[in-house]
């Protein structure tokens, strides 16, 4: 028998076991099948489907408080980097500036022997991360004097806070264009705090009204801090490299020493560690 002939026959019995086989399945499968009747009883009630309700997602892990990393004197090192191009200076072009090598190679300011920023700006920032469940970003914390006159060296930012660990710059993720609620919470913490309980100088903000503020919005400030916001084309420099608002606030006084915070060209210069 020639092959074509004989793959004939071979895929006709083959295709005639398939046919018997879906056959045989079909019979089983309606042997198997069965029905049972529902019958319900005289006193059988229905309750009545309620209206579907909206239910709020649960918050995943990331977005809630207790997953934010605690801020730290380590969130303010200097952020300084030999990256930065250097550039010479419009009305003088023969001073260059170069930025400084950056916190991973010099400390922070030293207060009693350790390295760190005054207390307040810690505890401020921590409480603001708790109440809102957003991350607080520090984008100018701790400027050595290299840093401070890479990023403005304009004689008035020669006596920037940032340079006594008394100043930070920072914005909340997810509510950036919505500064005055960060600072309204700000104040929120010392009416909440007992260590303030009575005392009104601490308690009650008023308005800083000089005409040197540089910015639009009137500042604010109580015994111990100053508050700024600087809105989206206000105070932009190498650490303000983004188009929202940043608030700033900067320590007046010290309540555990009783004395005003004040800039001072030692501490700045060499009231921090040079290097690792």
């Amino acid at each position: 028998m020639k092959k074509p002939i004989l793959h004939f026959f071979i895929l006709l019995f083959l295709g005639g076991c398939g046919g018997l086989e879906r056959s045989e399945q079909e019979k089983l499968k309606k042997r198997n099948c069965t029905a049972e009747s529902i019958y319900r009883g005289s006193k059988d009630f229905l309750y009545p489907i309620g209206v579907p309700e909206f239910t709020p997602r649960s918050l995943y892990p990331w977005e809630t408080p207790h997953h934010l990393p605690r801020i730290t004197k380590d969130f303010f090192r200097c952020k300084g980097s030999l990256q930065n191009p250097s550039f010479s200076d419009p009305k003088d072009p023969t001073r260059i500036f170069s930025d400084c090598e950056g916190g991973h190679r010099h400390g922070l300011p030293v207060f009693n022997g350790k390295e760190g920023v005054y207390p307040i700006l810690i505890d401020l920032l921590n409480y603001i991360q708790n109440k809102l469940g957003k991350r607080v970003v520090i984008t100018s914390g701790h400027r050595c004097p290299v840093h401070n006159t890479y990023v403005d060296a304009s004689k008035e930012n020669g006596t920037s806070k940032h340079q006594i660990g008394a100043e930070v710059d920072f914005y909340v993720q997810g509510i950036e264009d919505q500064p005055q609620e960060v600072v309204n919470l700000l104040m929120q913490y010392y009416q909440e705090n007992p260590v303030y309980e009575g005392k009104k100088e601490y308690l009650t903000f008023s308005r800083y009204d000089k005409p040197d503020s540089h910015v639009a919005i009137q500042p604010w400030m109580n015994k111990e801090i100053y508050i700024k916001i600087n809105q989206k084309d206000e105070g932009r420099n190498f650490d303000h490299r983004y188009s929202h608002p940043y608030i700033t606030i900067q320590v007046r006084f010290d309540k555990e020493k009783q004395e005003r915070v004040i800039y001072d060209w030692n501490r700045a210069n060499k009231g921090y560690a040079k290097g690792w």
